[in-house]
């Protein structure tokens, strides 16, 4: 009787499991979308990102729920998605970049923990499934991305403090440690602040800086002298690439 009960519970706990991350890679999610067509502007906040357009990451972008956010370090990451077991469903597989939060109370609660969410720009829910459905199941899986040119470093900050915004990282897409050298001294490990933000309060004006990225898979690239020593804040520097 015992082992049987023990069966009962261990069958129980695997089937919840399969509800998050199913055995062949594909977890189960819900998908809803936000703005207009051109999706131009908006889903900024909790990631840092000024404006995911002018930045390069165009429409195909996503705000997630909170269990998938991971408190910002999912930002610059890649999901492949495609829309599963709705009428309204479109048949094609498509690739979004995280680049916001899906706070919790959201969409009658679609973006509560613990569940799996994706609130996708109006061009990207368009093409997994007809936008007048307003709300889908899909499934997903964490992939590479894909992106042109090298990683990009928006320095922000005064003299005493330095914030940078790491963005446009290829690979994984999501970044764990960043480094950063001025040419006077050694590597200096950065502090995570929010999104995809890291900073110091080491003093490094009038130094050429160097920045070196690691990414949620441990891979790990280095862009030497990426600024010249007269850069200035508010400026974008492009270094190394995945």
């Amino acid at each position: 009787m015992a082992a049987a009960m023990i069966f009962q519970v261990l069958s129980v706990a695997f089937g919840l499991l399969l509800t998050f991350q199913r055995v062949d890679g594909w977890g189960q999610a819900h998908a809803t979308y936000y703005g207009g067509s051109d999706a131009q502007g908006t889903n900024n906040g909790a990631c840092g990102y000024t404006n995911v357009f002018s930045l390069g990451y165009g429409t195909m972008t996503t705000a997630v729920s909170s269990p998938l956010f991971n408190g910002g370090k999912v930002c610059g990451a890649c999901f492949q998605i495609r829309c599963a077991g709705d009428s309204a469903c479109h048949s094609n597989v498509i690739t979004v970049t995280a680049t916001n939060l899906c706070p919790q109370g959201s969409y009658g609660g679609w973006c509560d923990s613990p569940k799996i969410h994706f609130d996708l720009s109006q061009p990207a829910f368009n093409q997994i499934a007809n936008v007048v459905a307003g709300h889908v199941s899909l499934e997903y899986q964490k992939v590479n991305c894909a992106r042109t040119g090298g990683i990009r470093f928006y320095v922000q900050g005064h003299t005493y403090f330095i914030q940078v915004l790491v963005y446009n990282v290829a690979g994984a897409g999501d970044v764990t440690a960043v480094s950063i050298k001025g040419s006077k001294t050694g590597w200096i490990s950065m502090s995570y602040g929010w999104g995809q933000n890291w900073q110091t309060g080491t003093v490094l004006d009038g130094q050429a800086l160097s920045f070196m990225v690691t990414t949620s898979d441990y891979r790990t690239v280095t862009s030497n002298n990426v600024a010249g020593a007269n850069w200035q804040y508010g400026q974008t520097f492009q270094g190394s690439q995945f």
